[in-house]
């Protein structure tokens, strides 16, 4: 018995009938039906995109229609597509979407809260903070000798350019313990199906806060090739050692970065003292880079002091932030709302 025969013992159909089903499938999927789609399908589309955003004074154009990028797109696809507007005063990053378009809540400092940060710092009631405390301490020295940061400040040597090269790295640090505790959290909430009590929008708040310092930092600088072989070697240690670290002891995590905040608030006391004692001569006529103006909603004239002076608010917010939580136990209920 040939081949052929065989296989049409088995497939009962004709070459023929093959033939027509495969037109039939090949007119079933043709690129015509995607372009001309069906009365049906255009109503549900206009009514969606109606429901979606009605048209109004915000987003009607001239001819009183709904405004889009592009024609052909529903007006429903601008919401992705258009960043909110900054405040009043200020000028942004609009085509980037700086202005809150796909930033988390934060919180936006008065002139009176940027001025009255105070180095603080909260004594160790546990063994275990104890430990997160002289951990911190021991990293600190160390990266100070090493990256010159100790003799910089003994001999007045500190210019721009170190001052950029200590912000970049360990802004690439800080942004580190909100996002491991955020996923820690947030598995954990999934694998036991209960509530998190709102730490995890914290976290993540905190996370990109710091990423933000980092990304304004970067408007004035670029690291070179070596300076992010260090960063990429640091973040694969610390990621590592601050995740298990998290799953063993949530507490001595939240305290270990409370007290690495009371060391950034102190830095960056030092730095806005160094411009204010004129050892900073290029800061002094430097603007703040748009991103900062945008972000924390700066006046448009903002200097590059102000912008110090809102990164240390930051950081002196997420001392007290984490040395609260760090004082609680997991499953209570985080006191701190979106942006606060």
């Amino acid at each position: 018995m040939s081949g052929s025969s065989a296989v049409r013992r088995l497939l009962p159909v004709s070459r023929k009938q093959l033939r027509r089903s495969w037109r039939y499938i090949n007119a079933a999927v043709s690129p015509v039906h995607f372009n001309n789609p069906s009365p049906l399908l255009e109503e549900q589309s206009r009514v969606r995109s109606f429901h979606c955003s009605a048209p109004g004074p915000a987003n009607t154009g001239a001819q009183g229609r709904p405004r889009s990028d592009r024609d052909d797109l529903p007006m429903s696809l601008d919401h992705f597509r258009k960043p909110s507007q900054p405040a009043a005063g200020t000028t942004g990053h609009q085509e980037d979407g700086w202005c809150d378009g796909y930033t988390l809540p934060h919180p936006v400092w008065s002139e009176e809260e940027l001025n009255s940060v105070q180095i603080t710092h909260t004594p160790p009631e546990k063994p275990v903070d104890t430990a997160a405390y002289y951990s911190v301490q021991m990293l600190r020295t160390g990266f100070d000798l090493l990256s010159g940061y100790s003799w910089g400040k003994r001999f007045g040597t500190l210019d721009e350019k170190m001052w950029l090269s200590r912000i970049i790295y360990l802004e690439t640090v800080a942004g580190v313990p909100g996002m491991i505790g955020a996923m820690v959290r947030h598995l954990k909430s999934l694998r036991r199906m209960t509530r998190d009590h709102g730490w995890i929008h914290t976290l993540l708040e905190e996370a990109e806060n710091e990423r933000m310092h980092l990304l304004t930092a970067m408007e004035l600088r670029r690291p070179g090739p070596l300076f992010k072989i260090a960063v990429i070697g640091t973040q694969g240690v610390f990621v590592s050692m601050f995740w298990i670290a998290y799953f063993l002891s949530p507490r001595f995590c939240h305290k270990f970065v409370g007290y690495l905040e009371e060391e950034a608030v102190k830095t960056y006391t030092h730095c806005i003292e160094s411009l204010d004692k004129g050892e900073l001569k290029m800061w002094e006529n430097t603007k703040a880079p748009q991103i900062a103006v945008c972000y924390w909603r700066l006046p448009g004239d903002a200097m590059m002091r102000d912008v110090l002076l809102a990164i240390r608010a930051d950081e002196g917010h997420h001392r007290e932030v984490n040395h609260t939580l760090g004082s609680m136990r997991p499953s209570e209920t985080n006191p701190f709302g979106p942006g606060q």
